[in-house]
């Protein structure tokens, strides 16, 4: 037979739940994997000042 509509509602919202729990986990790794990335490119683009010729 089928599922009743309670199941399937419950059986619903338990994805919903598990596709946002993951949207979340990949977000916060994106937000680091930004953040790194952003530091080493700001790093990598620093110059050194007593190699600098300001005159």
């Amino acid at each position: 037979m089928t599922e009743s509509t309670q199941q399937k509602a419950d059986r619903r919202d338990r994805l919903r739940e598990a596709a946002i729990n993951e949207m979340v986990k990949f977000e916060r790794k994106e937000t680091e994997f930004r953040r790194k990335d952003r530091e080493e490119r700001a790093a990598e683009l620093r110059l050194p000042l007593d190699k600098l010729d300001l005159h």
